[in-house]
């Protein structure tokens, strides 16, 4: 193994340095002047390490401040105001203290880097979240917020954090909303089939996106444009369904009216179970589309058409009733006249159809009720028209010569002949006056009838059709005949076969005074009922 060499001092160096100069003969003066030089030079390299030593320590004191202050200021933007001994506490030399400072700094600073990250991540978050609902993000990205690192404190973070939620909570509202309200908007397109992505597009395009690169919009513009939507997608959804209601309604209503099967009914089961519904209530997929309701509109107008016809045929139906009555009381009326004014109200279609029945329900029931008044008139006619035959037989028998050759009972029938002469000459003064108060009445009927039928034509509307005739004069106004002080004289109906006196069997009550009797007598306009007839009557 080689041994190191030996060590050479300064002073065994000079020593050398001597025997060499004394060998050569080198002079004291020049001996002294390069021993001088030599202690300047060791001087200079002393002088020259001393300096950068003093630098050396001037850096690592440096150095020690800049990471005591580094310390201080990550400890203050951090918060944590730890008590943190001073280096020339600590005791040890620069290198020493500086090695405790390192780690300490190396921790505080990564430390410091990690909290200013955090900070970051939450402020981009909030800033993102402002652009969102402000709705400035749709024209880019948000620039990234700078940093506060003079301020990291765990509170300062805490306060961002609280911000982040809140507007994340904001955020979770209206996504919330957002959905409820295009849930609404889906039940609603399925019930009118409408295309639930073009509506959606028509808020915002963002609702629609296929593997969207940006969140859904949340702006306050959009939720006002999606409420906007569901309102005018709910009031055209009411609208439809009132009248797809009225639709329903009109179908029952034509159904009834014209008896139709059960069988076609069941086609539209899905219209009329709608005519109940609440606008709230959920409805079945389709129920309110645009074609349903058109095709449920041509039934309705085909049942119209349908129903025109009919009832047009009812309408003639009751016109022909209401002749028949007029008919059996024998009064006149206008029926090709009535029946164009009926027909061109219907055909017009501007009248109601039911309503026309309904008026022609009520002429045939006033019809009635003035046939009913003059029953005992019509009565009387037909008395009126026995005993005319009765007097016709009597003037047969008073030709016949042979008259008094008839058989046994034809003495009855010439007292009721006579009797009947007696009666139709009374009855032919009555019978006139009734005829011609009967006929002004009829006039005037007629005439408001015609009054009234014209102002509906002309007002184009469906009230009530048809003029009702004038009420009879009631019963309580009426003076009964037995009041009257010619009551005796005019009481000569067919059962008024009392009046046997001899003159009246052999015919001595001349025509001439029966007619004279009759023109004094005093015939009320309401005359109805005429009095019992005798006891004998029942020869007859």
């Amino acid at each position: 193994m080689a041994t190191a060499p030996p060590r050479v001092s300064c002073g065994s160096l000079l020593q050398e340095l001597q025997v060499l100069w004394g060998q050569i003969g080198q002079n004291e003066a020049e001996r002294d002047r390069m021993i001088l030089q030599l202690e300047e030079d060791c001087l200079n390299v002393y002088r020259k390490k001393v300096e950068q030593t003093r630098k050396q320590k001037e850096d690592l004191t440096e150095e020690l401040s800049f990471g005591e202050s580094d310390i201080e200021k990550i400890l203050s933007a951090l918060g944590e105001r730890e008590s943190f001994s001073r280096v020339e506490k600590l005791g040890g030399t620069l290198l020493e203290q500086l090695a405790k400072v390192e780690p300490v700094l190396e921790d505080l600073r990564r430390r410091r880097d990690e909290r200013v990250q955090e900070f970051m991540v939450v402020q981009a978050q909030i800033v993102r979240l402002h652009a969102e609902i402000s709705g400035t993000i749709e024209n880019g990205d948000p620039v990234p917020p700078l940093v506060d690192e003079t301020n990291l404190s765990l509170r300062r973070l805490a306060e961002f954090k609280s911000q982040l939620k809140e507007l994340q909570t904001e955020k979770n509202l209206r996504l919330q909303k957002i959905d409820v309200q295009i849930n609404c908007i889906h039940e609603i397109c399925n019930m009118m089939s409408l295309d639930l992505k073009k509506e959606l597009y028509e808020v915002h395009p963002s609702f629609v996106e296929l593997g969207r690169t940006t969140s859904m919009s949340i702006s306050d513009s959009t939720l006002e444009r999606l409420a906007g939507k569901v309102h005018s997608l709910n009031q055209e959804k009411k609208q439809r369904l009132r009248k797809m209601q009225d639709l329903g309604s009109t179908l029952i209503e034509l159904w009834n009216l014209m008896d139709t099967p059960t069988a076609e009914q069941k086609c539209f089961d899905h219209v009329t179970s709608l005519i109940s519904v609440s606008p709230n209530t959920k409805m079945p997929q389709g129920c309110l589309a645009r074609e349903l309701i058109e095709k449920v509109e041509v039934e309705v107008k085909r049942l119209n058409c349908l129903k025109a016809s009919k009832m047009k045929e009812l309408v003639l139906k009751k016109m022909i009733e209401l002749e028949e009555i007029y008919k059996s009381v024998h009064m006149d009326i206008d029926s090709d006249y009535e029946r164009r004014i009926l027909n061109d109200l219907i055909d017009s279609g501007k009248a109601n159809l039911s309503d026309l029945l309904t008026g022609m329900d009520g002429r045939i029931t006033k019809a009635r009720e003035h046939a009913l008044s003059r029953k005992e008139i019509l009565e009387k006619v037909e008395k009126w028209t026995l005993a005319s035959e009765e007097e016709s037989w009597l003037d047969e028998y008073e030709r016949d010569q042979n008259r008094y050759n008839a058989g046994r009972g034809a003495h009855k029938n010439l007292k009721r002949a006579e009797k009947a002469r007696m009666l139709i000459r009374l009855l032919d003064s009555l019978e006139e006056y009734t005829s011609r108060r009967q006929q002004k009445d009829e006039e005037k009927r007629r005439s408001r009838e015609l009054k009234k039928l014209q102002e509906q034509y002309a007002a184009e509307q469906g009230a009530t059709f048809g003029t009702k005739p004038s009420p009879a004069r009631p019963p309580s106004a009426r003076k009964p005949l037995g009041q009257s002080s010619n009551a005796n004289i005019i009481s000569g109906t067919p059962t008024s076969r009392r009046v046997c006196t001899p003159m009246a069997r052999k015919g001595g009550l001349s025509s001439g005074k029966v007619k004279e009797a009759g023109k004094t007598a005093f015939i009320p306009a309401n005359y109805v009922a005429l009095p019992k007839d005798c006891s004998d009557n029942s020869n007859l």
